[in-house]
């Protein structure tokens, strides 16, 4: 997976996927533990497992997680992973063209907005309760240059390249048995356009 490109989504259909807030929980979830069964995912957000296993097929059937094979020690119950290409990016200038693909499309930014939002408030509100070395690590930040939107798109990627090294980095070090002080980190950044 290092160095790998998102996913871009342009089928409508994959792109509805994610307008169930369950399934973008679930989607964090998975990415988060790696490999989980659906009774596990259906502890951690709290909802019935047949409903959770409901979601979980939805989105098997559209590539973006899989079956993990060899991960059923007792044989019964079936372990879901992040499929290899699991990052995944959209641009709402895709579905533009299609009343129901634009809509589609506002409903999936807003949702995955609302669940980053709850993600930093909960932060924000327990921030009191981590040691100071990860207070005083966090950060949030708002910068106002004025670029053009070929600039933009170019600061986007070079974004996502530094956000790319660094979970490589955070993946090596697991790997090489480096797992003192870590803890899972969600880095949000948006650039927009917008006038005074």
């Amino acid at each position: 997976m290092s160095g790998q490109e998102s996913r871009r989504i342009t089928e409508l259909a994959a792109l509805k996927v994610f307008t169930h807030p369950l399934r973008i929980e679930l989607w964090r979830a998975l990415n988060v533990a790696g490999a989980a069964t659906a009774s596990q995912l259906a502890d951690q957000v709290d909802e019935a497992v047949s409903l959770v296993s409901y979601h979980l097929r939805k989105m098997a059937a559209h590539g973006f997680i899989e079956e993990a094979e060899g991960e059923r020690p007792d044989g019964r119950e079936r372990w879901w992973r992040p499929s290899e290409e699991n990052a995944f990016t959209f641009r709402t200038s895709d579905f533009a063209d299609n009343p129901e693909g634009a809509a589609v499309a506002t409903v999936v930014v807003r949702r995955l907005q609302d669940t980053r939002y709850a993600r930093y408030t909960a932060y924000v509100d327990e921030s009191h309760a981590w040691p100071r070395e990860w207070s005083d690590a966090a950060f949030s930040s708002e910068y106002l240059p004025r670029l053009t939107a070929s600039e933009l798109r170019q600061a986007a990627e070079e974004f996502s390249a530094l956000a790319e090294r660094w979970k490589e980095r955070g993946r090596e070090a697991e790997a090489a048995g480096d797992t003192e002080g870590r803890e899972h980190v969600a880095l949000h950044l948006y650039g927009f356009p917008f006038r005074r």
